[in-house]
């Protein structure tokens, strides 16, 4: 092998020929990832009176298996606004080196104004649509919660195709199927958001991510929440499932070792 620094590894010219990287070229067509390898799962957010709380648990999930189980799918930008990642998790971190360029650049600018979460939405939403457009799409659904220009409490969503939607609650994933019913319960249409507290909002995230947690098997019993004010974000990462035993389906009939 020859060791000189600037070609270690290749073999020496003199004595097997120069190196031929024809090998490598191929004149298949360009592909795509047609779906997306390492995935989370939920992402679940509400609004209350004076800011909005979001929360998502901690696993990343290989197919069935629960491969990672500490990856963090809540991103903070600016201090004032969160954006909580569903899907793929290399899209995810491809978007979070988007979004960590365009916080440097706006700090960095002369102008004095930061991108809100509205601001936020809009650039994603017009990414997902340029990928989507160019056949490569990014294989992620994201809640977006902060505050919009006029100082209101904003979340809303944009998904793979660049579709936007807004709500007093959402959910990504099995949440929108198992924590969004929960959620409108608890804080029904008719209910303004000046009555919903942050403590409430809180306790709604944690119910929400129990239940996941016992039926979504891509789910984990560690998650994230981030609660968005107007004196910033506040975001605890090692946050657990409380009262989180099985020991409930010892009673149901046909279970483990129970005789009819």
């Amino acid at each position: 092998m020859n060791h000189l620094p600037e070609i270690w590894g290749r073999p020496r010219n003199d004595i097997y020929g120069s190196y031929n990287p024809s090998y490598l070229k191929t004149s298949g067509p360009i592909t795509h990832t047609s779906s997306p390898t390492v995935t989370g799962t939920s992402v679940v957010a509400v609004k209350f009176n004076g800011g909005v709380a979001i929360a998502a648990d901690k696993l990343a999930s290989y197919g069935s298996l629960a491969r990672f189980t500490d990856v963090k799918r809540l991103r903070v930008f600016a201090n004032s606004s969160v954006v909580g990642f569903g899907g793929d998790v290399s899209d995810m971190q491809y978007i979070d080196r988007l979004l960590e360029s365009i916080d440097i650049r706006e700090h960095y600018s002369t102008h004095g104004n930061m991108l809100n979460a509205k601001n936020l939405l809009t650039y994603l939403s017009k990414v997902f649509y340029k990928r989507r457009s160019q056949f490569n799409p990014l294989w992620n659904h994201v809640l977006v919660a902060g505050f919009d220009g006029n100082g209101a409490p904003f979340l809303s969503s944009a998904d793979l195709l660049g579709n936007t939607f807004s709500a007093p609650h959402m959910a990504t994933g099995f949440g929108a199927h198992l924590a969004v019913p929960i959620l409108r319960r608890l804080f029904p249409e008719e209910r303004p958001i000046e009555d919903i507290t942050k403590d409430n909002a809180v306790a709604a995230l944690q119910e929400c991510m129990k239940v996941l947690f016992y039926r979504d098997a891509r789910s984990l019993d560690e998650y994230s929440i981030a609660v968005i004010t107007k004196d910033g974000v506040e975001v605890k990462e090692d946050e657990k499932v409380q009262a989180q035993s099985w020991a409930f389906a010892e009673a149901i009939r046909g279970y483990g070792a129970q005789t009819a």
